[in-house]
């Protein structure tokens, strides 16, 4: 069953939701103060050293706060209750869409009011979980992995450039040790 982009929270659909980013209920500024804490740490210099510290305000802010994970997974649960409670159907097309709706809308409004500030949490959907967890990271080490490929080389090729662009009198000549003979 594909998903529909129209169901889902606005800024899972513009990709503002991550896991290891700052979900709803867990406060941007404290990320942010986390976040200039490492810059003043490790000093980064350049747009590489910029992500890789970003990379890890994020991770450590994720470690800092897996209880939001656990938290979107119970609300999600008890949204979902909510909405089968509510909803004459589940599997099938309902014969009364506007009917079905009033029931989409109306478990909504009961999941809202009874979840609170973690009903916006239950409707990030995969990003705040586990498995969401899970299957960012690894995405992101495969794209380390990849970028650190590229960093190899291009390292590699600075190397070769920097040693065949060189004067032949800047080319460090020959050491050679005691003679055998002496």
């Amino acid at each position: 069953m594909p998903i529909r982009i129209d169901r889902l929270h606005p800024a899972v659909k513009h990709g503002a939701y991550s896991a290891t980013a700052v979900l709803p209920g867990e406060s941007r500024a404290e990320f942010e103060k986390l976040h200039r804490d490492l810059i003043a740490e490790c000093a980064p210099s350049g747009v590489l050293e910029d992500d890789i510290v970003m990379t890890i305000a994020r991770l450590v802010w994720r470690k800092q706060n897996l209880t939001t994970l656990r938290i979107a997974k119970l609300a999600e649960l008890r949204r979902g209750a909510i909405r089968s409670e509510k909803l004459d159907t589940v599997f099938y097309r309902p014969a009364d869409p506007v009917k079905h709706e009033e029931q989409i809308q109306a478990a909504e409004d009961q999941a809202r009011k009874e979840l609170g500030e973690t009903y916006e949490l239950s409707k990030v959907g995969e990003a705040a979980t586990f498995d969401g967890l899970t299957k960012e990271l690894e995405i992101q080490e495969r794209l380390d992995a990849a970028i650190a490929r590229c960093i190899k080389q291009l390292l590699m090729v600075r190397g070769v450039k920097s040693v065949t662009a060189a004067p032949p009198s800047e080319i460090p000549k020959r050491i050679t040790g005691p003679s055998k003979a002496a």
